[in-house]
């Protein structure tokens, strides 16, 4: 087995073991990984995602930078990078990292949704409305997370909020001709 072969069995085996929930277990892959600046990107993120998992924020961020300088366009990597700075109380760059993902995909329910909890967090009652109304938009199952969404805790009286979910709530009547 080549190196090129050995590098990609241990990167298979860390993303196996980050599906089990076995991030110590994926770190010690990711470790052994030989030449990983020949698959940098995928090291990196999977380092991340595994420190995320471990619940080591600020590492995961560190991680999460290694892989973005490389590929900041992929949405599965800003997400969980958004995710750890909201975290480390940097809700700031936490909507910085969420609005890019919206940049790279504008029709994406999650990154739409995700930007209206940090929003709300941060106090922006209107953005976060907004972009809330959008997720709800792209994909109206959506509207079943929000009562369990403690991100919106500090808007669950006001009426703006509840008409909101109210209206994702109704069912769509279809047309009549």
């Amino acid at each position: 087995m080549n190196s090129r072969q050995r590098r990609e069995k241990r990167i298979a085996a860390a993303e196996g073991y980050l599906t089990l929930d076995l991030p110590a277990q994926a770190l010690a892959e990711l470790d052994a990984v030989p030449d990983p600046q020949e698959a940098a990107y995928m090291v990196s993120f999977l380092r991340g995602m595994a420190l995320r998992q471990l619940d080591r924020h600020d590492e995961a961020i560190e991680a999460f930078d290694v892989a973005a300088a490389i590929n900041g366009k992929n949405i599965d990597l800003l997400l969980a990078q958004a995710w750890c700075f909201k975290r480390v109380g940097r809700l700031d760059r936490a909507i910085e990292v969420t609005e890019k993902a919206y940049q790279v995909s504008p029709k994406t329910a999650l990154v739409l949704y995700n930007l209206a909890c940090y929003l709300a967090l941060a106090g922006r009652k209107n953005d976060a409305l907004s972009w809330l109304g959008r997720a709800l938009r792209v994909d109206a199952s959506y509207a079943r997370l929000i009562p369990d969404e403690h991100d919106f805790d500090s808007l669950r009286h006001d009426i703006d909020f509840r008409q909101l979910v109210e209206l994702a709530e109704k069912p769509i009547a279809p047309r009549s001709k």
